[in-house]
């Protein structure tokens, strides 16, 4: 890379995001509000306060014996995924297209710990804290908190490496985050998290990084120079983030997908301005758009709507700022948001409606409305058992399928690296780079370098999602979801038999956990649901942690002959070319099987089965429970007096009247959401 343009980008990026002392304020900061996304989060709170208020009501019922225990790890869960949410955006884009700026914008300040960041290869996490501190996390795992002055030691490019390759220095950093919270912050206190990437442009890992980035996040923000909008790496790169956004589809535009114009005002003429316009407009919403839905284009000057911000006054470009800023609010509260909130009340009351039937069995034994024979209770005793052995069926059966499916795998692993070679080579050919390679080798070798990566993670991401997703496992997954789908419809017909003979709401409890299952895991619709990209993307980020390929590899593995060659004039400029490429390709192949890729597949594979079998268990354990409550409170009810009967009667009816608030509150909450 041209150290030159290195030192631009840096300058370009302390240049637009000024100190605080050249503004003179004159008026009081303009604050930037985010109403709707505060109201979303109002709406979280109240749904993390049903939950507390559902897991009081299920504690005091099991702790009496009238609830499964199961249910208090159920809402637990639902209450972590609640709190745990947050908006997650990322900003993507080249080197010194105004991604901190943009950012500074969005948060309503100058944050001094984004704003000084030099041109760096980890990505950055801007999230809510209730004080200010910086968290490094490394790729082997690790993560410390540090002082900001320690990050910048760290983080900054030093001069040497600069006045060499900045590529090789992205490529070895042990830093793969920088997570910086802060209390104060407008957007990240309104549940949202900001993500912003290295530029993309130049980064030797742009495949790994980008779906990282893209794996968890609500909304992506693509920001591109309007006075010299899309260039073709930045056209390739948006085609790129729209397939990884629709999981893989290459001509379905994105929902979520932002694409945003900066330095319009570098853009001087109204014509100029209407032509940058139209051209930005006709590639990302023409004959083959990237982006899908309304308000998705926009133009700005991130720097003009800082300027306003900080000096509380108002002008065409703040206006268009906070049109943009609305848009992607719009969004996020109504379409994502909207399907969050939805999906855990849904949740909360699939829980509700287990309590309320399985507190009316507690009332109709109380009642005496059921008595359990010895036959029966030897029955049930007998189902318990034979649920047990169900559950060992099922992992055993999965064990088994998980070997067979091994082997087709395998085999379509061991062709894939087999033709890798003659790939890669194939791919070698259209390699391009501006740098002598007898001048600038280094240089040279590090844009092969990068290259061979780029093609390499295309690649990995090709075999891993067609492992996957295609009929290489198909019929394995097939044959477990059948054996599942039969063990829980035996489980449910016992239950329904023995319903018909002992008047239990045992059925309906199990069946709303059956459905879950049915529409989580069995049939096509969700075959493939929480694996593909993101096991690509494991894999990826495994391979470049690992591959170890730089120059200095390179040069060291290039025969001593092809030195002296190069000396007498033996082999021209292109000969030279094709020899660099050929080591790069060699070495990188030979370093990539040291990484055994195979195992990282195979262990993926198996996740799949046994998340399947995780839930399927989960079922099995709530019919024991259920049989096992049933004779415990059989059993306590034949203890008890007339008059401890009555009173645990009218015990139970205080209980249902709390749940059945709890479901009322939920309803107001989905009305007000529905109208966000």
């Amino acid at each position: 890379m041209d150290i030159s343009l290195f030192f631009k980008a840096a300058s370009d990026m302390l240049a637009a995001l000024p100190t605080k002392s050249e503004h003179k304020i004159t008026k009081p900061r303009r604050n930037v509000s985010y109403g709707e996304l505060k109201k979303f989060q109002e709406y979280r709170t109240q749904l993390d306060n049903c939950c507390y208020q559902l897991f009081q009501i299920i504690q005091d019922c099991t702790n009496r014996g009238f609830l499964l225990h199961t249910l208090i790890e159920e809402v637990k869960e639902i209450s972590q995924k609640i709190q745990s949410q947050r908006f997650r955006i990322s900003v993507l884009g080249e080197f010194s297209q105004g991604k901190s700026t943009l950012l500074n914008a969005l948060l309503g300040e100058e944050i001094q710990s984004v704003r000084e960041i030099p041109c760096t290869g980890m990505v950055t996490v801007l999230k809510y804290g209730t004080e200010k501190r910086v968290i490094c996390r490394y790729k082997n795992g690790r993560e410390e908190e540090i002082p900001f002055e320690q990050y910048q030691l760290k983080a900054t490019i030093s001069e040497d490496a600069a006045l060499g390759c900045l590529s090789d220095e992205l490529v070895d950093d042990e830093i793969d985050e920088i997570v910086f919270e802060h209390p104060d912050l407008e957007l990240c206190s309104s549940g949202v998290e900001i993500v912003d990437s290295p530029g993309l442009n130049e980064h030797p890992e742009r495949t790994a990084i980008t779906q990282k980035l893209l794996k968890d996040t609500d909304a992506v923000i693509f920001l591109t120079n309007a006075s010299r909008p899309l260039t073709q790496v930045e056209r390739d790169l948006l085609q790129d983030v729209r397939t990884q956004l629709n999981h893989g589809k290459e001509h379905e535009p994105a929902n979520n997908l932002f694409v945003v114009g900066n330095f319009i005002d570098l853009v001087r003429s109204e014509k100029g301005r209407e032509q940058v316009q139209q051209k930005i407009k006709r590639f990302v919403q023409g004959q083959n758009p990237i982006v899908a839905g309304e308000n998705r284009v926009h133009f700005i000057s991130a720097q003009a709507a800082l300027d306003a911000i900080l000096q509380g006054t108002e002008d065409d470009y703040l206006r268009a700022f906070q049109n943009f800023t609305q848009s992607l609010e719009k969004f996020l509260t109504f379409d994502s948001g909207r399907i969050k909130i939805k999906h855990s009340i849904s949740q909360i009351n699939r829980l509700i409606k287990k309590g309320l039937y399985l507190l009316s069995q507690s009332e109709d034994i109380l009642n005496r409305k059921i008595q359990i024979s010895e036959t029966e209770k030897y029955k049930i005793l007998e189902q318990i058992g034979e649920a047990s052995g169900y559950d060992i069926k099922l992992r055993h059966i999965a064990n088994i399928l998980k070997k067979e499916a091994s082997v087709p795998a395998k085999n379509a692993y061991d062709k894939w690296r087999e033709n890798l070679n003659s790939c890669m080579k194939a791919k070698s050919e259209k390699w391009f780079s501006k740098q002598s390679p007898v001048f600038n080798q280094e240089n040279l070798i590090q844009d092969y370098v990068n290259q061979f990566k780029r093609d390499l993670s295309q690649e990995i991401d090709a075999q891993v999602n067609n492992t996957l997703t295609s009929g290489i496992l198909k019929e394995y997954i097939e044959k477990l979801d059948l054996e599942i789908a039969m063990i829980l419809k035996v489980i449910q017909a016992k239950v329904n038999k023995l319903n018909q003979q002992i008047p239990t709401h045992w059925s309906d409890p199990l069946y709303l956990e059956i459905s879950g299952i049915n529409d989580n895991f069995i049939g096509d619709r969700a075959l493939w649901g929480g694996i593909g990209i993101g096991s690509a993307t494991a894999i990826a980020l495994i391979v470049f942690a690992g591959l170890g390929l730089t120059p200095v590899v390179v040069l060291a593995g290039l025969a001593a002959g092809m030195v002296g060659e190069i000396g007498s004039g033996m082999i021209g400029f292109n000969g030279i070319n094709d020899q660099i490429k050929r080591k790069v390709c060699e070495i990188g192949i030979q370093n990539l099987d040291k990484l055994k890729i195979d195992q990282q597949l195979d262990e993926i594979v198996g996740s799949v089965f046994n998340s399947r079998v995780k839930s399927a268990s989960r079922v099995i354990a709530e019919a024991i429970a259920l049989y096992e409550n049933l004779l415990e409170q059989q059993e306590k009810a034949h203890s008890e007096t007339l008059e401890q009967r009555e009173a645990e009667k009218m015990w139970i009816y205080q209980k249902r009247e709390e749940l059945e608030q709890v479901q009322n509150e939920l309803e107001v909450i989905l009305s007000k959401c529905t109208i966000i």
